[in-house]
């Protein structure tokens, strides 16, 4: 099966939810398992999460981009920005590393998006904003799946 999405809206943490269900139902013809889905929305989740508050900080005026792609049972997803972009991805990258302390954020949203995908990579440029690119490739369906 092969299918495509794209998805705008604005950069305001409300959107964060309508992004994570978009792309929920995106995937529902997959029919992945509980921990697939659950993985899948968290790296949605988090991807749409940075672009909004570290790429826009919540600016409510310019937009977030998703564009998604179904090939046979392999999700590639982008997330992009046209934001403040990166100083240091690779530092960015590090587990607890944060530039918003003071909104409580744990630094692990790139570690989390990296464990729960089957590939990431980050592209950013000062100025210009950030694209994440995710795969996550879903397990074939049998019965046994259907019933977890």
């Amino acid at each position: 099966m092969k299918n495509e999405l794209t998805l705008s809206f604005l950069a305001i943490e409300q959107n964060e939810a309508l992004a994570r269900m978009a792309l929920t139902c995106f995937i529902a013809p997959l029919d992945p398992t509980l921990e697939e889905l659950s993985e899948f929305k968290t790296i949605v989740s988090e991807a749409v999460t940075n672009a909004i508050i570290h790429g826009y900080e919540c600016d409510g005026k310019s937009m977030v981009k998703i564009h998604a792609t179904i090939d046979d049972r392999s999700v590639k997803m982008t997330v992009s920005d046209e934001g403040m972009g990166i100083f240091d991805i690779e530092q960015a990258m590090e587990p607890m590393f944060t530039t918003k302390p003071q909104m409580e954020r744990s630094g692990m949203g790139f570690t989390i998006m990296e464990s729960f995908s089957d590939g990431i990579r980050v592209d950013s440029t000062l100025g210009n904003g950030t694209i994440v690119t995710f795969e996550k490739n879903f397990s074939p369906v049998t019965e046994v799946s259907r019933m977890r």
